[in-house]
């Protein structure tokens, strides 16, 4: 009971703050121009509940992950206990200085909705607050494990994996709404535009997979080991589920970027039932690039509350 729940909690967690970063990180490389504002208004709301979100499974995870340490939900009405996990453990005092960044991001995104005047710091404040919301999970998981040096180097790597992960997935949200909205006359984007947001919206993905890449293998490095590690422990096996799970988003990302944006790009502007079709298919495939997405972060939400391989079985 205590175990599902904090899986669940961490799955919502991770979900919230990727959206969110996302999000916010969206408009910095995906237009040319200023941003439409039916999206950008639309943006700024779900900016704002999605920050919610953060902050209420926030606590949810504080509650799970203290009642799994002292082994009893009861416990959650003991001070001293409560105290005792703020204070005395590392989880603890980074849970609360994110739970503080995060009442922070509600505030500046609902003052955002309020008043116009405070647009232009959004435009910087936001995107920052949001990728330091999200890097700062790595403080929260197994990098803590090691020490020195390699402490140092897994939380980097940790920090890379979760921002490249939020700038690809947490990307994707925007993507598809302007995919699904885009012929309309509210959102005033014409398929020129809709073609410059997907290559750049690509040229930021091939970043992130990089990074991905990369980070993911310094932090297998540390957590798994070696090629046992990965195929004879609950830890390595769920992991190479994440991986298939990542390669199936990789797959549908090639065939948009290889087949399905040059496929729109051809089809005359005046022929509007076939670029609605095209247009819909890409919808599809991001949206199923959002489900395996979600999918890797219930494995990873899952994989965070079991014992690295490189420690054993």
């Amino acid at each position: 009971m205590i175990e599902a729940g904090l899986i669940i909690a961490r799955f919502l967690h991770y979900l919230a703050t990727t959206a969110l970063a996302g999000l916010s990180l969206f408009p910095l490389y995906a237009y040319a121009g200023a941003e439409p504002g039916v999206l950008g208004r639309w943006r700024q709301r779900w900016i704002l509940w999605i920050a919610v979100a953060a902050l209420f499974s926030g606590l949810c995870w504080f509650a799970f992950a203290a009642a799994n340490m002292s082994g009893s939900m009861a416990d959650l009405l003991d001070a001293e206990t409560l105290w005792a996990v703020v204070h005395d453990t590392g989880f603890g005092t980074v849970w609360t200085l994110r739970m503080l960044l995060a009442t922070l991001m509600v505030g500046v995104a609902a003052r955002g909705l309020r008043s116009k005047g405070t647009a232009y710091h959004q435009n910087w404040m936001m995107p920052l607050l949001a990728a330091i919301l999200l890097a700062s999970l790595a403080g929260t998981g197994h990098a803590q494990i090691e020490e020195g040096w390699a402490g140092v180097m897994h939380i980097v790597a940790d920090a890379v994996h979760l921002l490249a992960a939020g700038v690809w997935l947490g990307g994707l949200i925007p993507l598809a709404l302007i995919l699904h909205r885009y012929l309309g006359t509210d959102l005033n984007v014409g398929p020129k535009d809709m073609d410059r947001i997907l290559m750049r919206f690509s040229g930021m993905g091939y970043l992130a997979v990089a990074a991905l890449i990369g980070s993911g293998f310094v932090n297998s490095w540390f957590l798994v080991g070696s090629l046992s590690g990965l195929l004879n422990t609950p830890y390595g096996q769920i992991l190479l589920g994440k991986l298939a799970l990542f390669g199936g988003m990789l797959a549908l990302a090639v065939a948009n970027r290889f087949w399905l944006v040059p496929s729109m790009r051809n089809v005359r502007t005046d022929a509007a039932e076939e670029l609605a079709m095209w247009s819909a298919r890409l919808r599809n495939h991001v949206l199923g690039e959002q489900v395996l997405g979600w999918m890797v972060l219930l494995a990873v939400s899952i994989l965070g509350t079991m014992q690295p391989a490189v420690v054993g079985p």
